[in-house]
C-alpha cells in the first residue's frame, strides 16, 4: 500500500471515529430549561466593556429583561474606553437600581484588559452566582434563571452555555461554527467536567456562570491575569482545586456575533489562537491531525479514492451535526468544512507567526 492510500485510510478512520463521537456527545449534552424555577439568592451578572458603544445597549437591556431572578444585580465596567460606551449604559439603565456602572483606566502591570476588567468586577460583586456576560451578547429572558438551575442542578462549579454564533460572512460561516464543531467533535464531554487535566477543558467566557465560593476559592481571575483565554485558564484552575465544569447547549439562551468580517475575524484570532494548544509543537501536533483527518481524505477523494470520499463525507456528518445541535447553518455550508479547516490551519500559523514577532494587539493594547 502507498504512503498516500495509507495516509488517506488513517484520516478517513479518524474522520469517521471523531464524527461518531460527536453524536455521543450530542446526546449527552446538558441543554439549560426552557422554563425554569425562580433563582433563590443573589446573582450578580458582570460584563466588561471596553469600546462596545454598537453593543452595549443590546445586551444591557436583554440583562434588565432577565425574568426569574428576583434579587439581582447588574455591574458593568467601562474599561478606559475611546467611544460612548459609559455614556449608552449610564442611558439604557436609566435610573434601575440594579445597575451599576464601574470605571477603570486600564489594566494593572501583569495583567490583561479582560482578565483585570473581570477581577474588578467579581471583587465589586455580592452575588452567590457570578455570572460574566461579554457586551456583545444578547441573552434570551429566561437565560440566567436557565443558566443558574444548570449549574446548581447538575452539581457544578462552573459551567459555560455556549451561545448560538451568528455567522454572516464568508469567512464568518467558514470559521465560528468550528467553534462548538471543535469540542463536541474532540472533547468528552462528561468526563471533561471532572477531570483535572488541562487537555480535557472547554469554556466560552461569553456566557460563564461560577459559583462565587468557588470562584474565590481558586483565585478568580487573579490566578490567571496573563491569560488570553482566560475563560478557559479559569475552568482549569476551577477543577484543580476540586471543582467542576464545562460547556453546555446555550443555543436558545444566547446569542453572540463575535466578528464582522474577514479583518476582524483574523485580528481575533490571532490575537488568541497561538495560546490555545498550550505550545508551539502542540499546536503543530494538532495542525497536522486535522490536516490528516479532513484535508487528506477530501484530496485523495478529488482524485477518485472511496476511502477518501467516504472519510470527506465522515467530515460532513460531523459538521452538519453539530450545527443542527447548536443552531448553526447547517446546508452548503458543512460541505465546506475541509476549506473550513484550512483556514484555521492559516489563522493558527498566522496568530504564531505574530506571535513570534511580537505584533499581536487588540483594542489598542499590546497583548
Amino acid at each position: 500500500m502507498s504512503g498516500w492510500r495509507t495516509l488517506t485510510l488513517l484520516g478517513s478512520a479518524a474522520a469517521a471515529a471523531l464524527t461518531a463521537h460527536s453524536l455521543l456527545n450530542a446526546r449527552g449534552l446538558r441543554v439549560p430549561p426552557l422554563d425554569p424555577p425562580p433563582v433563590p439568592g443573589r446573582v450578580s451578572v458582570l460584563v466588561p466593556a471596553r469600546d462596545e458603544e454598537e453593543h452595549v445597549a443590546a445586551c444591557l437591556g436583554s440583562l434588565l429583561d432577565q425574568v426569574g431572578v428576583p434579587d439581582l444585580e447588574v455591574l458593568v465596567l467601562d474599561d478606559a474606553s475611546t467611544d460612548r460606551t459609559a455614556d449608552v449604559v449610564t442611558a439604557t439603565a436609566g435610573t434601575d437600581p440594579r445597575v451599576r456602572l464601574l470605571r477603570s483606566a486600564g489594566p494593572e502591570p501583569g495583567w490583561l484588559g479582560k482578565t483585570h476588567a473581570c477581577h474588578r468586577l467579581a471583587g465589586a460583586a455580592t452575588g452567590d452566582v457570578l455570572v460574566f456576560v461579554d457586551a456583545d451578547v444578547v441573552l434570551a429572558p429566561h437565560a440566567v434563571a436557565a443558566g443558574v438551575d444548570l449549574l446548581r442542578g447538575a452539581g457544578l462549579d462552573l459551567v459555560c452555555p455556549y451561545p448560538r454564533q451568528l455567522a454572516l460572512t464568508w469567512s464568518e460561516r467558514l470559521v465560528q461554527p468550528l467553534l462548538q464543531w471543535s469540542w463536541l467533535t474532540t472533547l468528552p464531554l462528561r468526563r471533561a467536567e471532572v477531570s483535572p487535566r488541562a487537555s480535557l477543558a472547554a469554556a466560552n467566557g461569553q456566557f460563564l456562570l461560577v459559583d462565587a465560593a468557588a470562584y474565590r476559592a481558586c483565585g478568580g481571575h487573579a490566578g490567571v491575569c496573563g491569560e488570553v483565554l482566560d475563560d478557559l485558564a479559569l475552568l482549569r484552575a476551577v477543577k484543580a482545586h476540586g471543582g467542576r465544569g464545562g460547556v453546555a447547549d446555550g443555543t436558545a439562551l444566547a446569542t453572540c456575533r463575535m466578528y464582522d468580517g474577514w479583518e476582524d475575524l483574523r485580528e481575533g484570532y490571532a490575537k488568541s489562537l497561538w495560546s490555545a494548544f498550550g505550545s508551539a509543537p502542540a499546536a503543530v501536533a494538532v495542525g497536522a491531525g486535522l490536516a490528516l483527518t479532513y484535508l487528506v481524505p477530501a484530496a485523495a477523494a478529488l482524485t477518485g479514492s472511496p476511502v477518501g470520499a467516504l472519510g470527506y463525507l465522515a467530515g460532513v456528518v460531523g459538521r452538519y451535526a453539530a450545527a443542527e445541535r447548536t443552531g448553526g447553518r447547517s446546508v452548503p455550508d458543512a460541505f465546506a468544512h475541509p476549506a473550513s479547516i484550512a483556514v484555521l490551519l492559516g489563522l493558527l500559523a498566522d496568530s504564531w507567526r505574530r506571535h513570534g514577532r511580537g505584533e499581536l494587539t487588540w483594542k489598542g493594547r499590546t497583548l
